[in-house]
């Protein structure tokens, strides 16, 4: 159990039984009446935002999230297989639960899987990936004084805004947080 006098941003708990992840929290003492602490969180398994005020010194289950590193192997169409660099072992995680990482994964990558228990709830991508444009338009001559974007399409099908000098084959690095071209690889 933790007091809510004791919350860290990153820190997660279980309430109502849904975990948290603790995005924001502020600790509030009205001139009248008591202390409270005012949360945002993060729902892990639907990945909804939600705020949560809790009386002060109240307690909560603190949820215990292992990390593990595993390796993406594959795409069987409707899930994606990753394999546990420690034990070998194979899981298949399904596309409505990895729909956003995936835009951004490479067959034999590794990536940090988050379980509660036996529960699986997210990946952990890395904050930028290098990937190769398969697909973008020639750059118009001429256009290059104005901070001019055009489409290109990477390896993973991800659609991204780049810079006019960008062509196809090129190897971009992606900030996978905002799916963003960051810079060349």
């Amino acid at each position: 159990m933790v007091s809510s006098n004791d919350f860290k941003n990153g820190m997660t708990i279980l309430y109502e039984g849904k975990i948290y992840k603790i995005l924001e929290f502020m600790h509030v003492k009205p001139g009248k009446g008591a202390a409270f602490v005012r949360t945002k969180l993060r729902d892990l398994r639907s990945g909804g935002i939600v705020d949560i005020t809790f009386n002060a010194a109240e307690k909560v289950e603190k949820a215990q999230i292992d990390k593990v590193e595993m390796q993406y192997l594959y795409d069987t169409g409707d899930a994606l297989c990753f394999m546990d660099n420690a034990t070998y072992d194979q899981i298949e995680l399904p596309h409505a639960l990895v729909e956003y990482e995936r835009k951004f994964l490479k067959e034999n990558e590794n990536v940090t899987i988050e379980k509660y228990g036996d529960e699986i709830i997210g990946i952990n991508l890395p904050d930028k990936v290098v990937l190769t444009v398969t697909e973008c338009e020639p750059a118009v001559k001429g256009d290059t004084k104005t901070n001019a974007l055009k489409d290109a399409i990477v390896e993973t099908g991800l659609l991204v805004k780049v810079p006019m000098f960008i062509e196809n084959g090129e190897q971009i690095i992606v900030n996978t947080e905002t799916g963003k071209y960051s810079s060349r690889a």
